[in-house]
């Protein structure tokens, strides 16, 4: 390939790269932009006023929901992480021949929408288990596909985890726990603060698991829903860019963590 064709090459990738972050990044600016417009029907040239989100931290059906998104984010993504991390240490570490049946059971979920996993643990728990609707049900029915995204992060660093060194705590008198705690816990923790994050995120903003299982206890996602059968509103604006600064925050503290070499997000290789 010559020079000049190697040129067109490169500036034909850099103008399909930026047409494909124009795609996925010019809507989400242009709500927060819109948050601080002052007329959000046509808001051009700019006149910037705080007003929607004052009317949002304002509204008590708002603060509210962002309470009832937080604990669900935060009790989803626990159990998530730890049932994913128990199911990983189980089937890296104790080999049998269930175990492609135990990876098929966990990754399962990945290939279920979201609406008939709201339905059918509303069912489930309505018909066999005779339980209403509750911040707990929609907790246990939000962690179903958070566990299978947090298996396949701590999966990922866990198949090159040396086992010999549990296995050398275990000879030493240490217990399962104490092993775990103390020589398991430090190397693999970084995984686990991932496989937490994607699971409080998918959580935090999921609509129809926690829809079908929470009944009349209203979350961000559920009162943004019902707030577009009148209109789209000034405070919607606010809450969706209040939410889109959450995940780029979360996703700025990863950044800087694997930038300045605090946490690494992988397999760390040893010398």
């Amino acid at each position: 390939m010559t020079a000049k064709r190697l040129g067109w090459a490169v500036a034909a990738m850099g103008v399909l790269l930026a047409c494909i972050y124009l795609f996925l990044y010019a809507p989400i600016f242009y709500v927060i932009y819109t948050s601080f417009a002052a007329d959000i029907v046509w808001p051009f040239p700019p006149a910037f006023s705080m007003a929607a989100y004052g009317d949002l931290f304002t509204s008590s059906l708002y603060g509210d929901a962002l309470r009832n998104s937080l604990v669900l984010g935060l009790g989803s993504a626990l159990l998530s992480t730890v049932l994913a991390t128990g199911g990983a240490i189980g089937v890296l570490r104790h080999r049998s021949r269930w175990r492609g049946l135990a990876l098929g059971l966990f990754l399962t979920p990945l290939f279920v929408a979201d609406l008939l996993i709201g339905i059918s643990t509303l069912a489930f728990n309505a018909r066999v288990l005779d339980l209403p609707g509750n911040m707990y049900s929609a907790i246990a029915a939000n962690a179903i596909p958070g566990t299978s995204f947090a298996f396949l992060i701590i999966l990922a660093q866990l198949v090159r985890y040396d086992w010999a060194m549990d296995d050398a705590a275990m000879v030493f008198g240490a217990g399962p726990v104490r092993c775990f705690i103390e020589i398991t816990l430090p190397t693999i923790w970084p995984c686990l603060l991932g496989a937490f994050l994607i699971g409080f995120i998918l959580a935090f903003n999921n609509l129809e698991i926690s829809f079908y299982n929470l009944g009349a206890i209203p979350t961000l996602p559920s009162v943004a829903w019902g707030s577009l059968r009148f209109g789209l509103g000034p405070e919607l604006f606010a809450l969706a860019a209040m939410v889109n600064f959450i995940v780029f925050a979360i996703f700025g503290v990863m950044y800087l963590l694997m930038r300045y070499k605090i946490v690494r997000f992988g397999y760390r290789e040893t010398l």
